[in-house]
């Protein structure tokens, strides 16, 4: 099986505190913090054991808050870029955290979804820090949350990042009709697929890889069809891909996340973005 595995652990913590990110500002105890390492080590060790039973993988970190600040997560991103039949693995960062760990990784596999957070980060660190992953031949992606106030520091960071890195914006859903048509103009201009971000897709009942090629396993091994969709479908340790794997149509009225709605077939976003699907990278301006 071509499997797609989207991995969030117990990790709560985040050295930063955007206001529109559901991922506070916090600290973990001790504890919790060894048992998302904990967690994550099962995972990778289960990850190893896939290629005898002939299965490939592409696996993205997103967990709520910063993981490569913290050493396992690096260790993670190296080991399963090793192996052969991990066809990509990829993590959701705010590129805070050292990158000199990205020098062991196969670049070939590894990848980068960058968050830019003006507020957070100054533009010059947070430049300095995709310039190191540009030179250094890691495919990434840098993308910002399209908030009125943020509009200026975008177009900045679209002005001096290369011409070969796309920059994304994720649109602000929060109030409806929250842009007027000359900032959707505008925006589209500085991400010539926000469009795509910007609509809202109805999907109740329909198809879907979610549960069939697409998992969302939780840090003990639950496995639920969408990070949306709170049912638990299986366990991952327990039931294995073959067990957990059914054609699942959507349980949810629209689909309205990058990391959702890239796995409805009716869009065809693969045709847009190819192997740089996970880390939002499209057709034609991969930069390494």
């Amino acid at each position: 099986m071509n499997a797609v595995l989207y991995y969030r652990g117990f990790l709560t913590s985040c050295n930063y505190d955007c206001p529109y990110c559901p991922f506070s500002k916090n600290r973990d105890s001790a504890a919790r913090l060894q048992r998302d390492r904990e967690g994550l080590e099962t995972f990778v060790a289960w990850a190893a054991a896939q290629g005898k039973d002939g299965h490939r993988l592409s696996i993205f970190f997103n967990p709520y808050g910063e993981g490569l600040i913290h050493r396992w997560y690096k260790q993670a991103m190296i080991t399963l870029s090793r192996m052969e039949h991990v066809d990509k693995v990829a993590i959701q960062t705010n590129l805070s955290a050292d990158l000199a760990f990205t020098d062991q990784l196969n670049r070939q596999k590894a990848a980068f979804w960058a968050t830019y957070h003006p507020g957070q980060v100054t533009e010059h660190k947070f430049l300095d820090q995709c310039m190191k992953l540009y030179e250094g031949g890691v495919p990434f992606s840098v993308g910002s949350v399209g908030i009125r106030s943020a509009f200026d520091a975008i177009a900045s960071l679209r002005a001096k990042l290369p011409e070969q890195v796309y920059l994304w914006v994720n649109a602000y859903k929060d109030l409806p009709d929250y842009y007027t048509d000359d900032e959707l103009a505008f925006l589209g201009g500085i991400d010539p697929h926000f469009a795509l971000n910007a609509t809202d897709y109805d999907s109740l009942g329909k198809a879907c890889g979610a549960g069939s090629q697409v998992f969302y396993v939780q840090g003990q091994g639950l496995v639920k069809r969408c990070y949306k969709d709170r049912a638990v479908i299986g366990n991952l340790y327990r039931d294995g891909l073959k067990g957990l794997s059914a054609a699942r149509s959507c349980r949810m009225k629209v689909c309205d996340c990058y990391i959702g709605y890239i796995h409805m077939p009716e869009l065809r976003l693969a045709d847009i973005y190819g192997s740089g699907l996970l880390e939002r990278i499209p057709y034609g301006v991969m930069n390494t």
